[in-house]
């Protein structure tokens, strides 16, 4: 079993996945329904996090359908390159779209756990994003059809694959990246802040879960969360310009793959403590119930894990 494997397991997962997120949300406005908004919030979140191995195994699937010495072609005579690469440019738009729906889903249940309801702007903003999210997920998808399934295809749109010319998306940005020296500097910089914030927040949080600073109450330390995840949501964005630029380097590497499965299940603990009532309850002096504490101790191990891997790649993955 390789990447490609795991792509064709979730490749369908974020079209379908906004589908039911987007029905839910639509089913809770109508039916004025807090409960089926915040299902809703919960689904795009989850498949928010799923899209980021999905988009990334899409890259090990590419790379193992293009195996000739220079790339520029496919093995399978039967399998246009170019429309790989268009389908990568549309997955990554979509990618785009899907991971700022997310963002403000866990912002609509952060809010909502502060105020007890969802704001509307916040709401708004879901409505919008996802309703784009969902249409450019269905063009990625239907051109991720085409590449083994060209008979699906007109013949105008068959002979335009063939004959495209300009640069996808996806490798545009990667020459870019590669191409402006300051690019992959500034992008190192903003990712080590957004590691510190990330890292310094869930440190704190854990922390007070497993017995320290009782005299905090978990309220105080939940303003801190977006920071947490605004730290994240900068790791994210650079990490992929990384990716974009050199994914041969990330798709075949080991340690990359077990920072990536660290990454989704770290994303889990934190809709634990953005949802649920166990730690939200705590006040000054009061001990955490043993949960809390499981969840807080695989989540310190989960961010040193991340961290580690990380600064591993470029000697146990032996990438670079």
């Amino acid at each position: 079993m390789n990447l490609a494997h795991v792509h064709l397991l979730l490749n369908h997962f974020p079209t379908i996945g906004t589908i039911i997120g987007l029905g839910l949300f639509l089913v809770g406005l109508a039916a004025k329904s807090d409960d089926l908004k915040r299902a809703s919030l919960v689904v795009f979140l989850g498949i928010a996090l799923l899209t980021i191995p999905t988009y990334m195994s899409g890259n090990a699937a590419q790379e193992m359908i293009c195996k000739s010495p220079n790339k520029t072609v496919c093995t399978d005579p039967g399998v246009s390159r170019a429309l790989i690469e268009k389908h990568e440019g549309s997955a990554l738009l979509a990618f785009a779209f899907m991971e700022v729906t997310g963002a403000f889903a866990w912002l609509g249940l952060w809010q909502y756990r502060r105020i007890a309801r969802l704001p509307r702007w916040s709401l708004a903003a879901v409505a919008l994003f996802s309703v784009i999210t969902f249409g450019l997920m269905a063009q990625a998808a239907n051109i991720g059809g085409e590449i083994r399934h060209p008979e699906i295809m007109t013949a105008q749109e068959a002979e335009a694959a063939q004959a495209a010319g300009e640069q996808p998306l996806g490798r545009a940005l990667g020459s870019f990246v590669v191409g402006k020296t300051w690019v992959w500097a500034t992008s190192e910089t903003l990712h080590f802040i957004g590691l510190c914030l990330l890292f310094g927040i869930a440190s704190l949080v854990d922390l007070r879960m497993l017995g320290m600073m009782k005299s905090v109450p978990f309220s105080a330390l939940h303003r801190l969360l977006p920071w947490g995840v605004l730290g994240f949501g900068i790791n994210l964005i650079t990490g992929m310009l990384f990716f974009v630029a050199a994914y041969d380097q990330y798709t075949t590497n080991k340690v990359f793959q077990w920072k990536l499965a660290l990454m989704m299940l770290a994303g889990l603990n934190v809709l634990y403590f953005t949802i649920f009532d166990d730690p939200w309850v705590l006040g000054p002096g009061d001990d955490a119930p043993a949960s809390a504490k499981f969840v807080a101790a695989s989540a310190l191990v989960l961010v040193f894990g991340v961290i580690y891997c990380g600064r591993m790649l470029p000697f146990l993955g032996m990438a670079f």
